[in-house]
């Protein structure tokens, strides 16, 4: 096959595209075929048979794609598999080995150069925003802060970079809390915890919301992460943010335990999540990896009631999570990846209809930026496939992807592993012995 040519000036008619439907303005079909005209960067019309003074590309019924948005990720975790791998795929396990690896090797250097090396395989993906938790507690929250920062304005016109700062719930009964919601608010971040079943999580969570109103920050925290019914957080968030007024601010991540409640509990859940507006994103990749590990084959996989929160109302948005890391060996932050996955282990397909929008415009929403859409006046940051429908699209691996920042053509090649391997000096193959 003869790879399309695109003019260096951007300026260009994409001929025969397949578009989702979801991610156009107004109704539309599943799919539809369009022509796009981009001219200055910018998506200057959609239509069928357009006609412009511009060089031309028949896409002959590929899929174009407005860039991703990556809801939930851990940069400051990624990469670390070969020092620090998960020694039964467990959630307690990843808990451990993180805590190890932290001690022994997060400096700034270090941080840096994995963060730098996930987005770069972020943007060679068709990456244009990413929302990071970082974990905050102790001296971590001078060293990976100011990495942040410094990541942001690096990479800023090519990724958007939000930030979380992530403790255990447990963290919010110390005084710690108050120095670390004054580092996120400098930073224009946001406030969050991870806890799935904590005795005083009624007080731990009012204490969150304490500080997110006294800062005026939003909210994310991970929910529920847990294969045990008992574990109920959700629904004590979903309290606190009506009573804080702080709906449209909160967003709870995996809420795995939802899915294994009593179907009349997790409706009444479902209801009070749709009430206060919190917004959920699934990780099902990592919830797959690590939800159900025991002794034998698994029987369930892990993520939370997708189709039933978006029934609600909910803005539900799906996400890469971690990247080889203990919490999950594999991933690139590929969210053409996550979403195939997500589709297959999810059943969001029959139809596909607006799944689409839980890595575009979903998240693009909830983190309040211009993106994730197909329409006129648009930035024309776009990934292309050669897939011209759901089927090629989810059966294959979609490396053959071309995509444009500004209408331009990016270099997309994805950073050699090896440039990571002076991190991991002391680090064992796996399969050989020290």
């Amino acid at each position: 096959m003869i790879e399309p040519v695109f003019p260096p000036s951007g300026d260009v008619l994409l001929r025969r595209a397949t578009l989702p439907g979801c991610l156009l303005e107004g109704t539309q079909p599943e799919l539809v075929r369009r022509d796009l005209l981009i001219q200055n960067g910018h998506i200057a019309a959609i239509g069928p048979a357009l006609t412009a003074s511009v060089p031309e590309v028949d896409l002959d019924g590929g899929m174009v794609w407005p860039g991703f948005v990556d809801l939930h990720t851990h940069l400051d975790k990624g990469h670390t598999w070969p020092r620090a791998s998960n020694a039964d795929g467990t959630h307690v396990a990843a808990v451990q080995a993180v805590m190890a690896d932290r001690q022994a090797h997060w400096s700034a250097e270090d941080v840096a150069t994995r963060m730098d090396f996930a987005l770069r395989c972020a943007y060679a993906h068709g990456t244009v925003a990413i929302r990071t938790h970082l974990d905050s507690f102790g001296p971590q929250l001078d060293i990976s802060w100011p990495v942040f920062r410094q990541m942001r304005a690096d990479w800023a016109g090519r990724i958007a970079l939000q930030a979380v700062a992530l403790v255990q719930l447990d963290a919010y009964g110390s005084d710690f809390v108050e120095d670390m919601a004054d580092v996120v608010a400098e930073s224009g971040g946001l406030i969050g915890g991870s806890g799935a079943l904590q005795p005083n999580a009624s007080a731990l969570i009012r204490r969150v919301f304490d500080l997110a109103v006294d800062r005026n920050l939003d909210v994310d925290l991970h929910t529920d992460e847990s294969g045990d019914p008992n574990a109920r957080t959700l629904a004590l968030i979903a309290e606190e943010t009506i009573k804080r007024g702080w709906q449209g601010r909160v967003t709870c991540g995996h809420c795995c335990s939802l899915a294994i409640q009593d179907q009349r509990y997790s409706r009444e859940v479902i209801a009070r999540v749709a009430a206060a507006g919190i917004n959920v994103v699934s990780l099902p990749m990592v919830n797959l990896y690590l939800q159900g590990r025991k002794h034998g084959t698994p029987t369930w996989r892990g993520i939370t009631l997708l189709h039933e929160l978006r029934a609600a109302g909910v803005k539900v948005a799906v996400a890469s999570d971690n990247t080889r890391d203990p919490f999950y060996g594999f991933g690139d932050l590929d969210l053409a990846e996550v979403f195939r996955e997500s589709v297959r282990i999810g059943h969001l397909d029959l139809p596909v209809g607006s799944w689409p929008r839980a890595m575009t415009s979903a998240p693009a929403e909830i983190m309040k930026l211009p993106a994730g859409r197909l329409r006129v006046g648009a930035v024309a940051d776009l990934v292309l496939f050669r897939a011209r429908d759901w089927s090629e699209l989810l059966s294959r691996t979609q490396t053959r992807r071309i995509v444009l920042r500004a209408g331009r053509v990016i270099d997309a090649e994805l950073p050699d592993y090896r440039e990571l391997d002076h991190l991991f000096t002391t680090a064992q193959p796996e399969g050989e012995a020290a």
